[in-house]
């Protein structure tokens, strides 16, 4: 689990493809050893397990599911990524409460100075957007931020000065993919009304909750 305010920049060392999986060796502007081999870390939003470590940064393992759904797939040597490491009980929850579970790709189709800070537009798949609500959190690349206002294909975020200068996003261009994850509890809330939504109000579902008779009495 993670907060989706990121502590540091870090930088792509290698990309290696093998068959349907991978690995990322990341060079990283933190200490992580407190994070020990095997423990959690995000890298743009996705949450990876750290298999070893070297004087550069870490080394992990990226599985097929990962390399498909992500933007992980793409990066180069050099790229520039975002990490945050896993939440613990004594560490401030100051963003929102983010899994590292990427639900989609969007992609950024605008940017705009906004006073000191700027303003983005993401474009975002249908099937997330319904779980995205103005004023509500979202992840993108493994920030965490609110969303300003939905637009008829995607959503947009203020972005404050700070956080243009310690995250990708001050390189961030026109066009470029990034990683999404929607907030946990909106999607429990879809997931219900999904459900609730497929039977709808029946004969059978009056019935089974008492108030056929009471109706037919009335």
């Amino acid at each position: 689990m993670f907060t989706g305010i990121i502590e540091a920049q870090g930088a792509v060392k290698s990309v290696e493809k093998k068959g349907v999986s991978g690995r990322i060796h990341i060079s990283a502007g933190i200490d992580l050893t407190v994070s020990g081999i095997g423990g959690s870390i995000a890298i743009n939003g996705v949450c990876l397990t750290i298999t070893t470590f070297d004087d550069k940064g870490f080394v992990a393992d990226i599985s097929d599911e990962t390399l498909r759904s992500t933007t992980l797939g793409v990066l180069v040597y050099g790229s520039p990524v975002n990490i945050e490491r896993a939440l613990t009980l004594t560490k401030p929850l100051g963003g929102h409460l983010v899994t590292g579970h990427v639900d989609g790709i969007g992609r950024l189709t605008g940017k705009r100075r906004s006073g000191a800070g700027a303003e983005f537009e993401f474009s975002a798949p249908e099937a997330l957007l319904r779980q995205i609500v103005r004023k509500g959190s979202v992840a993108v690349d493994g920030l965490s931020l609110t969303v300003a206002a939905l637009t008829d294909n995607g959503f947009t975020v203020a972005v404050i000065p700070h956080t243009l200068a310690t995250t990708t996003f001050g390189n961030l261009k026109i066009g470029a993919e990034v990683n999404i994850e929607t907030d946990i509890i909106g999607k429990y809330v879809d997931r219900y009304l999904s459900g609730r939504a497929q039977g709808g109000i029946t004969e059978g579902f009056l019935a089974e909750h008492g108030f056929l008779p009471f109706l037919k009495e009335g």
